[in-house]
């Protein structure tokens, strides 16, 4: 670790080159917006620009990362961090392998799929130890299990974001490709609340609100969960890492930037930590990125989001290995990819950044975390 770049953090940041040094190890669009001016901190000898390219827009399941920037963590670790929102002509991790980016949020199998491809892509940080996927229908369409599926027509976003249901149905003796009508689904429920579609696509932190905070033309309420048949892809066994940290093997070996990641990744952790801690505080501060979506919304999210890391199993962003065996074989099982690509992870960075989080006193297990009540309004005002 270099010891120039903050004087004041200098026990930390040895603290941290030790634990990368005895953790050392390795496994199997939208424009950028640059973050908000760092915290002018006279500790730091120079400041690292970087940036991380997020799956989506500006929303609460990405709250970690602006919280790191609002609440000064970015700027502590004498880091100049842009947040580039993502969008449906962004692909992440392909930003991040062209070298346009140093770091991108991306899902396991999809970012694997990349590394298959030939990028040289690797997982730095396990950031969401749980998966939110769902398969949603009408609560009288007759489906209510995935083997229902078959011979019905079916939402699906495509984008990589149909490989964990895609390789669930297979495991099912159902070929999504000829045993169901596949449709191009928006990022939106639209198709399932006309009833052009007999089940959708959903995320249980964001899509399934957008249904719960719709009103029932038969009614004059809001939707309630009785009125849908929910299919929990977890809970019927296929559960597959999700949101993590990716950078460059090829870029991490070069001088200074395994600091530089380091550092990145224990300002982001803490970050999240202040988003279970004071989660009003993070919608606020993603309101503040100009989010379409409203306060309700994004306080459900915030909520889900946050069920999705806490309580932490090893410590945020620990990477479990047999959670990681898991979503390879499931992947190779579901024909999305041909074999486990090699040095897919590392942990060493993480197990440094920590050593740093836990230095500076935050707590990264959260085992304490309770979900909230969250009441939603029309709309997700």
């Amino acid at each position: 670790m270099k010891n120039q770049h903050k004087r004041a953090a200098r026990s930390l940041s040895l603290l941290a080159a030790a634990a990368l040094a005895l953790t050392a190890c390795s496994g199997m669009g939208a424009e950028a917006q640059p973050a908000a001016e760092p915290t002018a901190n006279g500790d730091c000898a120079s400041v690292d620009s970087v940036t991380v390219v997020l799956q989506w827009v500006a929303q609460a399941q990405f709250a970690g990362y602006y919280a790191a920037d609002a609440n000064g963590h970015y700027a502590d670790q004498c880091l100049d961090v842009t947040i580039q929102e993502g969008g449906t002509n962004v692909v992440p991790q392909q930003v991040v392998a062209s070298g346009n980016a140093e770091f991108a949020v991306s899902h396991v199998v999809k970012s694997m799929l990349t590394r298959e491809q030939g990028a040289d892509i690797v997982n730095i940080g396990q950031v969401f130890e749980r998966g939110g996927y769902l398969q949603v229908a009408w609560a009288d369409s007759g489906i209510e299990s995935l083997e229902d599926l078959a011979g019905t027509r079916m939402g699906s976003w495509g984008g990589g974001n149909e490989l964990v249901l895609y390789g669930a149905l297979r495991d099912r003796g159902i070929e999504p490709t000829t045993d169901i009508e596949i449709l191009q689904q928006p990022f939106d429920m639209s198709m399932l609340l006309n009833r052009e579609v007999d089940s959708v696509q959903a995320k249980g932190y964001n899509e399934l609100a957008q249904l719960l905070e719709t009103v029932n033309p038969d009614t004059g309420e809001l939707y309630q969960r009785e009125d849908f048949s929910i299919i929990d892809l977890q809970a019927e066994g296929y559960s597959v890492l999700e949101d993590s940290l990716y950078a460059r093997d090829s870029w991490l070996a070069e001088e200074g930037n395994e600091d530089i990641a380091t550092r990145f990744l224990a300002a982001t952790y803490m970050g999240w930590a202040d988003c279970r801690d004071d989660a009003d505080a993070c919608v606020q501060t993603v309101l503040q990125q100009g989010s379409a979506l409203g306060t309700s919304h994004q306080q459900w999210m915030m909520n889900e989001i946050n069920a999705l890391i806490w309580p932490s199993t090893n410590g945020i962003g620990r990477l479990d290995e047999a959670s990681w065996q898991q979503s390879m074989q499931f992947a190779i099982d579901g024909e999305m990819l041909e074999a486990e690509p090699e040095g897919g992870y590392r942990t060493d960075l993480t197990e440094a950044a920590l050593a740093i989080v836990e230095e500076a006193g935050y707590d990264i297990m959260g085992a304490d975390w309770q979900r909230a009540e969250v009441e939603l309004v029309e709309g997700g005002r």
